[in-house]
């Protein structure tokens, strides 16, 4: 397993475990390790950042999400979320395109329909106030 994408669905997958179950994101990756799964370095990166950075990654989401509170949208929905909004907040290595292009993607093929264009459009309005704060405008 060695593209990004496949690292990014295995973190989205240990981190929604993590959300449905109530357990640490660390003690799911953990577990996932134990067992012998693949977790490729990315992956790992993307679980332990994204768990280190909830409160800061809830509250972005939370401010663009419109209408919707972190805790009732979809719990598939909020952890692709949540992994995006923290590679565009905490890897300046990844472009943003790729991070929203990978999100709505993920959206696209794992969770319902409109969650696409919910995903896109949150992502979208982040990236967006983000490469003006980085302009300084």
């Amino acid at each position: 397993m060695g593209s990004r994408r496949e690292a990014r669905r295995t973190a989205v997958d240990i981190l929604y475990q993590a959300d449905i179950t109530g357990v640490d994101p660390t003690d799911a990756l953990a577990g996932w390790l134990a067992a012998d799964r693949e977790v490729p370095e990315f992956a790992r990166e993307l679980v332990t950042g994204t768990a280190g950075a909830l409160v800061e990654v809830d509250e972005v989401l939370a401010a663009h999400a419109v209408d919707w509170t972190v805790e009732r949208m979809a719990a598939l929905d909020r952890t692709i979320l949540r992994v995006a909004i923290f590679e565009l907040l905490h890897r300046p290595d990844v472009p943003p395109g790729a991070v929203i292009s990978e999100a709505v993607e993920a959206a696209g093929e794992l969770s319902a329909d409109e969650s696409r264009r919910f995903v896109n459009g949150i992502l979208g309005k982040i990236a967006r106030e983000l490469g003006e704060q980085a302009a300084g405008t």
